[in-house]
């Protein structure tokens, strides 16, 4: 079975991976596909480290000319190539990782926010830095048990790593500021996905119950 990545501003199709059948791991997006290029970068335009979440960028000969009629957008999402000059990478908004392999591993949108007690969060933000702390997978969601909302993880510890999440808690206090500490994190031995892939919320809220603060 095939793994097709992209977005509608890169002829929609930019990057390929072969998704084993035996494989237990979130399936890869891989790499890109001929004449694209897929860059993983920080705030910077600097490539980050494997392992190390940052933006996917792309860019090559089926990158679009820009939205029309709409030249701030356009400027805003299809920006200067520090690799190539004269050329353009699109900033997709999607949050990715190399894996040691070199595979590309989607990880999810950078750009949604929620406010959560006048401060206005974005959950990919906490996620990184959960990722940074041994964990696999994570996914941070807003709940409201009692009309407040309140920031959740859910967590599937990495290939032999030990967590607690009293400990993963008390890490985060060194990296992130208060509010955008989750008030709970669930250690799950793993997230539910759909048969195509991606991240079953309702079987979520099923397997793992509303913890308690």
């Amino acid at each position: 079975m095939w793994n097709l990545y992209g977005p509608s501003e890169d002829k929609t199709y930019s990057t390929f991976a072969v998704v084993p059948l035996d494989g237990d791991e979130m399936p890869a997006i891989g790499g890109p596909i001929a004449n694209t290029q897929a860059h993983v970068l920080d705030r910077g335009m600097r490539p980050v480290q494997v392992g190390v979440p940052g933006e996917l960028h792309l860019g090559g000969a089926g990158l679009a000319r820009g939205y029309h009629r709409r030249p701030d957008l356009t400027a805003e999402r299809f920006v200067p190539d520090p690799f190539a000059a004269g050329a353009r990478l699109y900033r997709t908004g999607d949050l990715a990782r190399r894996r040691t392999g070199g595979e590309l591993e989607f990880l999810g949108r950078i750009d949604q926010q929620v406010k959560i007690r006048g401060v206005r969060i974005k959950p990919a933000e906490v996620e990184v830095a959960l990722l940074t702390l041994g964990l696999r997978e994570v996914v941070v969601l807003v709940q409201l048990p009692d009309g407040a909302p309140r920031l959740v993880a859910y967590a599937v510890a990495g290939a032999g790593a030990s967590v607690e999440a009293a400990v993963l808690r008390e890490s985060l206090q060194r990296l992130l500021p208060r509010a955008m500490i989750p008030q709970s994190i669930v250690l799950l031995p793993g997230l539910p996905l759909t048969p195509n892939g991606k991240l079953d919320w309702s079987a979520l809220a099923r397997l793992a119950p509303a913890p308690e603060v």
